[in-house]
């Protein structure tokens, strides 16, 4: 079925075109005028197309038309959203449950496993805050969580995998680390460790979908978490978890839409019940806006021929462009610096930058008109395809005042 408004002949894009200036997506941007300021925050809130404003009208005009019954309509749009996942996600098949964050969805899985029978939780020490503080929360409740170092990244796989063991309940670990934007290589061999155990493996690709490749090989039966917030620019509230085929398992933290199918079933006391499919882990009533919108933005995406292995080149090159323009201004690396020894191809989607002070960098980048963020001690560059290189120089060379100044 081809989807409202999208192309029979998607465009066919290069690289090189968007090095031209200016650059040509950024028309498609004009409310968010992504031309005239300096956004540094690819790999946090991209801007949105503006045939995504098409979608939220679209939600208003259905709400505004079939009321209660808007939520077949709904369902198709919900079904647009996880067809574009499954795609970014490498044709992975399973069942894909969205939610309006990933905490829901991360929440919901954890609920579903045996942590009586097995008190024992592997992760990273990089791990976002989702993962991070919901976990801190269980430890305190006396679950056993066992953090690896996340440095360096190259050899996460190999210590996630030698910790676990017959007591661990699942792995939590990030593809791509949110804080230095590295990836994560070799989760094939933790899903390995994790199918001789018989522990679940629960992959955080959110800074991966729409970035970097993702490569399914190894990770069949693994639960991957992601969401549409950054590099998909499909806005809030339409996260996804990735369930694997056949899985049986009962979520505690379960909303009543997880048996919309069955209500119209016989009761059967003593036993809750569950939908098939990615309706094992759905949750409750929504604003359907987010999905509407995000459906809108993937068929833009199509139609303007941007595909994952065009956006990562496009990716690459803007990163690389800020690395040599970091490395050319030769700032005080006590102050800030990068890590020489890291190849661009490690990096995913933006430009970390080690700073004692890092806060402090990205609010005075702000009162000159760049928009970067802080995590930590990481000062991070995010670009996106609508800027152009020219913009990249001018917010490094604004860094460079701050610095010197």
């Amino acid at each position: 079925m081809t989807a409202p408004g999208a192309s029979d002949r998607p465009r066919t894009r290069a690289p090189e075109e968007f090095r031209a200036r200016p650059n040509p997506l950024a028309s498609h941007y004009r409310r968010f005028r992504v031309a005239e300021r300096l956004l540094l925050t690819g790999h946090s809130h991209q801007a949105w197309p503006d045939v995504s404003l098409e979608g939220q009208e679209e939600a208003w005009r259905d709400a505004a038309e079939h009321v209660d019954g808007k939520w077949a309509r709904v369902a198709e749009r919900t079904a647009e959203v996880a067809a574009a996942y499954r795609r970014l996600m490498g044709g992975l098949d399973g069942d894909y449950a969205l939610d309006t964050n990933t905490h829901a969805l991360v929440t919901r899985f954890l609920s579903a496993l045996s942590l009586r029978a097995r008190p024992r939780i592997v992760t990273t020490a990089g791990e976002f805050h989702t993962i991070r503080r919901q976990l801190d929360r269980l430890a305190e409740e006396g679950l056993e969580v066992v953090r690896v170092p996340a440095s360096p990244p190259d050899d996460v796989a190999e210590r996630l995998a030698a910790a676990v063991d017959a007591r661990t309940a699942c792995v939590m670990a990030s593809s791509v680390l949110f804080e230095t934007g590295l990836r994560v290589p070799g989760l094939a061999r933790v899903a390995e460790a994790c199918a001789r155990h018989g522990a679940a493996l629960l992959a955080d690709a959110y800074h991966h979908l729409n970035a970097v490749r993702f490569e399914p090989d190894g990770l069949e039966r693994a639960f991957v978490v992601a969401g549409g917030y950054k590099y998909c620019q499909f806005g809030e509230g339409v996260c996804v978890l990735r369930v694997p085929p056949g899985c049986t398992l009962r979520p505690v933290l379960t909303g009543w839409f997880s048996e919309f199918g069955e209500l119209a079933e016989a009761k059967h006391p003593g036993e809750v019940r569950y939908g098939t499919g990615a309706a094992r882990f759905a949750g409750s009533t929504f604003d359907p806006t987010a999905h509407y919108r995000a459906a809108r933005v993937a068929r833009f995406f199509a139609e303007e021929g941007l595909t994952v292995p065009l956006l990562r080149a496009v990716s690459q090159r803007q990163v690389g462009v800020l690395a040599d323009a970091f490395r050319a201004a030769d700032l005080d690396p006590a102050v800030v610096s990068l890590d020489p020894s890291v190849p661009l191809e490690a990096r995913a989607g933006f430009l970390a930058l080690e700073a004692p002070d890092a806060v402090a960098l990205s609010e005075a980048l702000r009162e000159r008109g760049v928009r970067t963020d802080a995590r930590g001690r990481w000062l991070r560059l995010g670009p996106a395809p609508y800027l152009e290189e020219r913009q990249l120089r001018d917010a490094v060379d604004a860094l460079a005042e701050v610095v010197r100044g």
